[in-house]
């Protein structure tokens, strides 16, 4: 996998948001490239190589529904995430035949972008950034979690775990004293969101902590209404 920075095409009308969103980004291993219409950003889009466009969907002159769809016409592979105020299920679907690869309601967190992008790549192959891409190991606390062969290895000896078990456990590292959000992980792992994939999950979270119990300085914590962080302190 290429060691090569992730290159981003975000374009938000809303240049304070879009200025926080580039920051942060672009503090977290992402080049990023921020455009304030849909029409520049098309125009950026072509003088460019970009491995990922995060597009508004409400904006001036041309609406990113246009600009996914033109995005598309030049290239049929690039990821495409769609942020929007609008929650209704037509947009989304609209969003969807535009080409968009996952679709974002406003407000959101930091961490949520971040985890979306981030599952995104994985699942179109287009990598991650070198600081995230060849993490395979992990250190919590006095444990050490080795994700390519599912093995959490602690004070009481090695525990060894499901695939999901292993992935969820990957996902709450990758975000360690942050926010997973609940959503992200349903879909990047049981590939749907639904009530009884998140009982499911529940679950899982149950068990991790289990094996994590020998440890007082690790705690995965719920938070209410939005989903799971692995506090280590």
């Amino acid at each position: 996998m290429s060691t090569e920075k992730i290159k981003l095409l975000l374009v938000e009308d809303d240049r304070n948001l879009g200025n926080l969103l580039k920051d942060y980004l672009v503090a977290k291993g992402y080049e990023t490239t921020l455009e304030v219409d849909g029409d520049k950003g098309f125009k950026s889009f072509l003088a460019n190589k970009y491995d990922m466009c995060v597009l508004d969907i409400m904006m001036p002159i041309k609406d990113g529904f246009t600009l996914a769809k033109e995005i598309r016409n030049t290239d049929k592979q690039i990821p495409i995430i769609f942020l929007t105020a609008r929650s209704l299920k037509e947009d989304k679907l609209e969003g969807f035949r535009s080409g968009a690869d996952d679709y974002i309601t406003k407000p959101f967190t930091m961490e949520e972008l971040l985890a979306r992008i981030q599952a995104v790549l994985r699942r179109t192959k287009a990598g991650v950034p070198a600081a995230n891409s060849e993490k395979r190991n992990f250190s919590i606390g006095r444990y050490q979690f080795d994700y390519d062969h599912n093995l959490l290895k602690g004070p009481s000896g090695d525990q060894k775990l499901t695939s999901k078990e292993s992935e969820l456990l990957r996902m709450l590292s990758e975000n360690t004293n942050a926010v997973l959000e609940r959503s992200v992980a349903l879909n990047h792992i049981w590939k749907d969101d639904s009530y009884f994939n998140a009982r499911s999950m529940d679950v899982y979270i149950t068990k991790l902590r289990k094996y994590l119990k020998d440890d007082v300085t690790i705690e995965i914590v719920n938070v209410h209404g939005r989903g799971f962080k692995l506090s280590v302190g």
